[in-house]
């Protein structure tokens, strides 16, 4: 019989793993704007949580909370579950690198860190990710459309991952012991690097290198430049057998710039 894999939530991610799964034959049941099911649909949702063989969501925190298990944390009971996370858990690190055994909770995702905590206490796989980037979301497409940024902050780092790593790693990540897991690529850097490496493959001018007050960045935005970090993803590597395809932004984005 085809395994089934239940999906809260089929965004950008998700919808690319729902993806994936299906081409290996899973049968794959969705909520979420694209999905098969409704979110609210109580009875529709836990029938087919019952006959699902693992679960994955991509839900993030509302109010003080996690929705699905507000909701649906009984019938999760017993089930193989994985989170899709934010390496945002960790704050400010100073640049420093990060791993799984450091501690969580102090930045600015407060909610994020109290739901993983919960899917974490709940048994799952929790993956931990960065800044996604892949087709239609990434530096090329905002240098392309007028809107990359270089902004002036010295020693500023973060880390990212390509959404096709994110799918390699959650499949490999079914099979896998409960935990957590950094899935990141293997060079954090600023984001002016990656900027600037989009304007080369486009042949594009850089924007101009502007202060953080000339930016005039949205209060979210500009908590996104409160912290510093580099994420360290050998767990990943060495639990899940996670091999990356874009091991940098630099193959990353040249699998994503069109050829003459």
């Amino acid at each position: 019989m085809r395994q089934r894999l239940f999906i809260f939530g089929l965004g950008y991610t998700a919808a690319r793993i729902a993806a994936a799964a299906e081409a290996q034959d899973w049968e794959v049941v969705s909520t979420g704007r694209a999905g098969t099911l409704a979110f609210d649909d109580h009875g529709a949702v836990r029938l087919a949580l019952a006959d699902s063989d693992q679960v994955l969501s991509s839900v993030p925190p509302a109010g003080d909370g996690d929705p699905v298990l507000e909701r649906y944390g009984a019938a999760l009971a017993g089930k193989r579950l994985t989170y899709l996370s934010s390496t945002g858990v960790y704050g400010d690190c100073g640049g420093a690198w990060v791993d799984e055994s450091a501690p969580t909770g102090t930045g600015r995702r407060t909610a994020r860190s109290e739901a993983d905590a919960a899917w974490l206490a709940s048994g799952a796989r929790v993956l931990r990710l960065p800044g996604i980037y892949g087709p239609g979301r990434s530096a090329l497409d905002r240098v392309r459309e007028g809107a990359a940024r270089r902004i002036d902050v010295p020693g500023q780092v973060f880390s990212r991952v390509h959404v096709d790593d994110i799918i390699s790693g959650a499949l490999a990540a079914f099979d896998a012991p409960p935990g957590a897991y950094n899935l990141s690529d293997d060079l954090p850097t600023s984001q002016n690097a990656v900027i600037e490496a989009a304007c080369a493959l486009l042949a594009a001018q850089p924007p101009p290198l502007l202060t953080l007050e000339e930016a005039r960045l949205s209060p979210r935005a500009r908590a996104f430049y409160d912290e510093n970090r580099r994420v360290a993803n050998g767990k990943a590597k060495r639990l899940l057998g996670w091999k990356l395809r874009y091991p940098t932004y630099r193959e990353g984005l040249a699998a994503l710039t069109p050829t003459a």
